[in-house]
């Protein structure tokens, strides 16, 4: 992995000729998107992340924390929080912003010995289960790092939406898989990531995936396309 998404990140945090990142999928086009979004303020955050921020409680873990805005808003309402990433890049400008415990892991790797009240999965958290198939090895691994009355919180969006509709109303998805399974290939500064799988999950099937792994999921809240807030709890 060549962690361009977290070069992006820590060019930005420095000032080192931070360029907009471009990225594209497997059923959309090349599409800009500005490192300066990561970098938000709470008020400038979307409806579902601010719910999710009001809602955090307790020792926190951040998962995928990225440019850790999430995280140091929490750092600043006095919370412990932990924010991991696989990006080494992010971590670091995480740091150099202030944030006082952050290290680089994939959430699967994280010893269980250590609990946690919320565990966050943010900016389409379900993202880095990847595939159907792995959808349980997470929702296990998350259960397994929760205090008793402990809370994941997640948001994902439905992409039933992209595709088209036949005569009868009916969406033209693809025949084999989920179509919210998509690959993600990231450019910056001329160079291309490895592509990666990311998984968008409806609410009805994650609600149906972490009532199969003995979690119980409620809707929180609906953002204003398709995309929404959950939380997942010990049944």
């Amino acid at each position: 992995m060549k962690d361009l998404f977290g070069k992006a990140i820590l060019d930005y945090q420095t000032n080192n000729a931070p360029e907009n990142l471009i990225t594209e999928t497997s059923i959309s086009e090349a599409d800009e998107m500005s490192i300066a979004y990561l970098f938000r303020e709470y008020k400038k955050m979307p409806k579902i992340e601010r719910k999710a921020l009001d809602l955090a409680k307790g020792k926190v873990l951040d998962v995928g924390c990225g440019a850790g805005s999430h995280a140091l808003y929490l750092q600043g309402k006095d919370l412990e929080v932990t924010a991991i990433d696989i990006s080494k890049n992010a971590i670091k400008a995480c740091k150099l912003r202030g944030l006082k415990k952050g290290k680089v892991s994939n959430v699967l790797d994280l010893d269980t010995f250590e609990k946690f009240d919320t565990v966050l999965l943010l900016m389409n958290g379900t993202g880095i289960f990847g595939k159907m198939h792995q959808i349980s090895k997470f929702l296990q691994k998350l259960k397994s790092l929760l205090n008793d009355g402990g809370q994941i919180l997640i948001d994902s969006s439905d992409l039933i939406y992209m595709y088209d509709q036949d005569e009868d109303g009916a969406y033209e998805v693809p025949a084999n898989g989920y179509y919210g399974e998509l690959t993600f290939t990231i450019h910056y500064k001329g160079e291309t990531e490895d592509t990666f799988d990311w998984l968008y999950l409806d609410y009805n099937t994650l609600q149906n995936a972490a009532h199969a792994n003995g979690l119980n999921c409620e809707l929180i809240i609906e953002g204003e396309h398709f995309d929404y807030l959950a939380r997942l709890t010990h049944l």
